[in-house]
């Protein structure tokens, strides 16, 4: 199996969380302002079972295909899950945190993209 590049991680971490109807996807470049990954992708859910689907579905979708994730934080709780797959970091959050950490804003340095910039 090859491995893979930041980039099909990423697009595949995307279509795991809009398979379980995650909500306002971003898609953060940071590999210009930052060397602890390429890209940052922030989502949200509505509930807390929900953000556990959706953290779920993006292991195993990953893992599936051979990416290997390094650490996930905030399951229990599950108002804000980060997961660390090496080039590719994904934030779950609840609307509430989500509004409150403003990721966004913090990493506006990096580039925002579209799903579509994540093609070939």
């Amino acid at each position: 199996m090859k491995e893979m590049n930041a980039k099909e991680m990423a697009k595949m971490a995307i279509e795991a969380l809009e398979d379980k109807k995650a909500e306002d996807i971003r898609i953060i470049d940071i590999s210009e302002v930052s060397v602890i990954a390429d890209y940052f992708i922030i989502a949200s859910g509505g509930n807390r079972n929900q953000i556990q689907t959706l953290c779920d579905n993006v292991q195993e979708t990953l893992g599936r295909a051979g990416c290997p994730e390094r650490q996930t934080e905030g399951y229990q709780t599950a108002n804000w899950i980060l997961m660390d797959f090496g080039d590719v970091i994904v934030h779950i959050f609840d609307r509430e945190n989500r509004r409150l950490y403003d990721l966004e804003r913090i990493w506006r340095d990096g580039k925002q993209m579209e799903v579509e910039d994540l093609e070939g």
